[in-house]
């Protein structure tokens, strides 16, 4: 079973940086699971998304999210399934995170299947402002959300490896 743990975001990009930090943090505490690749930056969307996700199982996406009244630090889990499809597309640059599954799909693109992909989402509250920092209000909740979502990932991946090493050094901070 291959496994990729994708690291999503703008590292000069404030709050945008939070998916390619978690993925990076994770990386070397998740090294004893076999098939498990992580990249720890990506900012790809759209139809280019379909390659680096051809050919896994298993996919963990950790990445930035801005809702209506959202508080800087929580964070959401969801799998593809729970997306919707673009209702209004006009043209190829459109094509949201389900739109592209889907046509890869019926392109006969080996993809992992709509329930085995899962989505890490952290509220932010500035994911657009070019800077290598988060904000403040992201950083202080940093060990609290990362210790949650590195928690949830391993669960996930002991789950597929039920053989599997455990999560290295799961009870130590992850670093900011």
């Amino acid at each position: 079973m291959r496994i990729l743990l994708l690291g999503m975001g703008n590292p000069i990009l404030c709050d945008d940086a939070v998916g390619v930090r978690l993925a990076g943090s994770f990386k070397s505490r998740l090294s004893g699971f076999p098939d498990l690749d992580v990249v720890e930056e990506c900012s790809v969307g759209g139809l280019n998304l379909l390659d680096v996700l051809s050919g896994y199982d298993l996919v963990i996406v950790i990445d930035a999210i801005r809702t209506a009244g959202g508080v800087p630090g929580a964070w959401y889990r969801f799998t593809a399934a729970d997306l919707r499809e673009t209702l209004h597309l006009t043209n190829v640059h459109d094509v949201n995170f389900a739109t592209a599954l889907e046509l890869g799909r019926r392109l006969g693109m080996p993809l992992p299947r709509t329930e085995d992909i899962h989505i890490f989402a952290v509220e932010t509250r500035d994911p657009l402002f070019f800077s290598e920092c988060m904000t403040p209000e992201l950083e202080d909740a940093y060990p609290r959300y990362a210790s949650a979502i590195f928690a949830e990932v391993c669960g996930l991946l002991q789950a597929r490896h039920s053989t599997g090493p455990a999560c290295a050094n799961s009870a130590s901070p992850l670093r900011t």
